[in-house]
């Protein structure tokens, strides 16, 4: 693009012919300039996301992080025995990292406390599974009348058709879980009031609000527990540390929902 166009054109002196007159004046906004601006203003977002990814893979790793480990990684051999406990701690952990995250993941201390976290936390972590698992039953149902399943035993096809049934809605409960539970986890470890876990409507805001915030935290947590269960690789005993290493990086993911004051906006 030519920034010497004609502007104008004059009359010569005997007034018999014209001449342009051209203007070398530059555009108030070179390309390069214009370039410069966007790089700066995308510098901010740029740096929060990777300081947030950054921070949240090594948040395990700081502080005394050995004490915390010990009793993590007995919860989740024993998993379906103190799943309350390790979600109290969950919870302990966000607010941990809501407080100060240059300390790393608390130390194990059971309490009242710890229990009721979990347990409210275990609440609205089925209430998001609920319709979901309402549906799982008659899903399959319907796929095994459909002749979905590659066995023609009736016991099997039950089986099958109950898997797929469970594949095909793993996905959207996941995707749910990552829309509210995020910013109603943190809002819950900031203020202790349960009602914070429920309000979905809330947390459905907060997405809406910086929705870009909101991507950064769901991309870590999705990584962290792709980097947790790929542990399973490791003899099938790395997935228990795998597991509990997936938890603290959502923790501290999640916890920068609540310091919104840490981090510029990243949209």
């Amino acid at each position: 693009m030519r920034t010497d166009a004609p502007t104008c054109c004059r009359k010569t002196s005997s007034g018999r012919s014209w001449k342009l007159r051209r203007s070398n004046a530059r555009p108030p906004h070179s390309w390069g300039s214009l370039r410069a601006e966007l790089v700066d203003v995308a510098r901010p977002a740029y740096v929060f996301r990777v300081k947030l990814v950054a921070e949240s893979f090594a948040w395990p790793f700081r502080g005394h992080w050995r004490s915390s480990w010990a009793p993590g990684i007995l919860c989740i051999f024993v998993l379906p025995l103190l799943f309350i406990p390790l979600l109290g701690y969950a919870i302990a952990a966000t607010r941990a990292a809501e407080a100060d995250p240059s300390t790393g993941p608390p130390s194990w201390r059971l309490s009242a406390r710890l229990l009721s976290d979990g347990l409210w936390t275990a609440c609205a972590v089925l209430l998001t599974m609920l319709p979901f698992l309402l549906a799982w039953h008659p899903l399959a149902g319907v796929l095994m009348r459909a002749g979905a399943s590659p066995s023609h035993d009736a016991w099997l096809a039950g089986v099958y058709a109950h898997a797929f049934a469970f594949s095909g809605l793993a996905l959207p409960w996941g995707l749910v879980a990552l829309l509210v539970l995020p910013h109603a986890t943190a809002s819950f470890a900031a203020s202790g009031r349960p009602g914070d876990l429920f309000n979905f409507a809330a947390a459905v805001r907060g997405v809406r609000r910086d929705f870009a915030r909101w991507n950064i935290v769901a991309a870590a947590l999705v990584t962290g527990w792709a980097i947790g269960l790929a542990c399973a690789g490791l003899l099938c005993v790395g997935i228990v540390a795998g597991v509990f290493y997936a938890i603290l990086v959502s923790a501290h993911a999640t916890a920068s929902l609540h310091r919104s004051g840490s981090y510029p906006s990243a949209g």
